[in-house]
């Protein structure tokens, strides 16, 4: 028997095409296989060097179709190598990545990664370990199967995989927890280039740098709150000096700084009264009501003219709002726990922080534009002052909680991500950092690849420049 003639796989009409081989039979196989075809589509994939964000967009997609699954989700272990995190997901809302959160043993998939075993179950629903998520709707897909994606010297996530119950579908079987293991292995190496910042990494974190000094690559990660992704220079969130020198060694112009402090009154009057029109059109509701707060801070006549009868004395705008501030304190402190005095005298010293910058702008606050805002909370001084340097992203430490948090957030509308670990040992002004608020990731000094993966995703997202 001869062997058939030359022509590629590719030009076969045929499923397969046989050949004799010294003396025996070889079966190439065509495409044609559905699940075939995707195991091996997906070994080419993971294959390619690739940023830890392309692995976590298209694995997980790729992986519920070899498997006819509705739901694949990929946890990686975080923190002191006690958490599972879902960072990769197809199935579930955008919005569960980064905020699903196990213990390592807790639920189906935490036993899969304490025992480095498969779980699997045709009703996952009545399982003993079984942890429901409300808001994911997860009792849709009973049939679930969970592999742990093993590291050198031990987990480093976990694969699941959830279907419906629906006739023709039915279990996973054996070979799939055989695959599903496999290709775990697979992902493993991606997960180990991606450079996470853990615990013992945490313990040997490098000294103060100065800005923009720092080239190592490092990938925080944190809790996405706006979706979206940016790159920028890294810029810490900062307020106007206390005894600025203009105040006491230059001549001063009286009724030119009473001027200036009118102005930045009605400037700031306005622009509050614009945020608070901007949330009830967002239908924040009580979330922001601390807005018509400030708005009545602003419309109180004794507070102007407290401070223009400092600015008029000659102890200049900042030393005179810095005074009002300090006076207001006083009076909360004077009345035992009255917790909205001092609520108030909070939101005055943030008020005055910003008249200030409005009336005579410090140089040394300002912020470069279009850069990644880091720190450890947001406020309205930084929607009146921060905000003017368009901000691409924000990124902020574990302080940041609260409603009032949230709905400034909001009202910013950039991408952004709070629970930042590690974020001022790891990130200092100046660095290029790329913020993934998809996923719940912020890299400091991206590699040329992850720029890429973030042009396309702009380019996918019809937006053609990086910002």
């Amino acid at each position: 028997m001869s062997p058939p003639n030359s022509r590629t796989v590719s030009e076969s009409s045929a499923a397969t095409v046989a050949a004799t081989i010294r003396g025996g039979r070889a079966t190439v196989h065509d495409r044609g296989n559905k699940r075939l075809d995707g195991v091996l589509d997906f070994v080419a994939f993971a294959a390619k060097p690739m940023p830890l964000v392309s692995l976590l967009d298209e694995a997980p997609a790729r992986i519920a179709a070899i498997f006819d699954a509705d739901v694949c989700s990929l946890y990686l272990v975080e923190g002191c190598g006690n958490e599972l995190v879902m960072r990769g997901n197809v199935g579930f809302t955008p919005e569960a990545l980064g905020q699903v959160r196990l213990a390592i043993g807790e639920g189906m998939t935490g036993e899969a990664v304490e025992y480095l075993r498969p779980v699997t179950s045709d009703n996952a629903g009545s399982h003993r370990a079984y942890k429901h998520f409300a808001d994911l709707g997860e009792e849709r897909f009973p049939i679930f199967l969970s592999v742990p994606i093993r590291g050198k010297v031990g987990p480093l996530g976990a694969l699941v995989i959830q279907r419906k119950d629906v006739p023709g579908r039915g279990q996973f079987e054996e070979r799939d927890l055989e695959l599903l293991a496999a290709l775990g292995a697979i992902i493993a190496a991606g997960i180990r280039h991606a450079e996470l910042i853990d615990a013992e990494r945490e313990k040997h974190a490098p000294s103060p740098r100065k800005a923009g000094g720092g080239t190592r690559k490092v990938t925080l990660t944190g809790r996405p709150f706006i979706a979206g992704r940016a790159i920028g220079a890294i810029a810490a969130l900062r307020r106007p000096s206390s005894g600025r020198p203009n105040d006491s060694t230059q001549t001063r112009d009286v009724k030119e700084e009473q001027k200036l402090l009118r102005g930045a009154f009605d400037v700031a009057d306005k622009a509050m009264r614009g945020l608070s029109e901007r949330a009830r059109a967002m239908r924040l509701g009580d979330q922001a009501g601390f807005l018509a707060t400030y708005v009545d801070i602003l419309g109180d006549a004794r507070f102007r003219e407290r401070a223009d009868e400092l600015v008029a004395e000659g102890q200049g705008i900042a030393v005179a709002l810095g005074r009002v501030a300090r006076e207001v304190t006083r009076t909360a402190a004077s009345i035992t726990r009255d917790a909205f005095l001092e609520e108030r005298a909070r939101d005055i010293e943030d008020l005055c922080d910003a008249l200030v910058m409005l009336a005579q702008a410090d140089k040394r606050a300002e912020l470069p534009q279009k850069g990644i805002l880091v720190g450890d909370g947001l406020s309205v001084f930084d929607l009146l002052i921060s905000a003017r340097a368009h901000p691409v992203g924000v990124a902020l430490t574990d302080r940041a909680t609260g409603p009032r948090t949230r709905s400034l957030l909001r009202l910013l509308g950039v991408p952004a991500m709070v629970g930042v670990e590690g974020l001022f040992k790891w990130a200092a002004d100046g660095d290029v950092a790329l913020l993934d608020a998809d996923h719940g990731l912020l890299v400091i000094n991206p590699s040329r690849s992850e720029v890429a993966a973030l042009r396309e995703y702009k380019r996918a997202k019809g937006k053609d420049t990086l910002e």
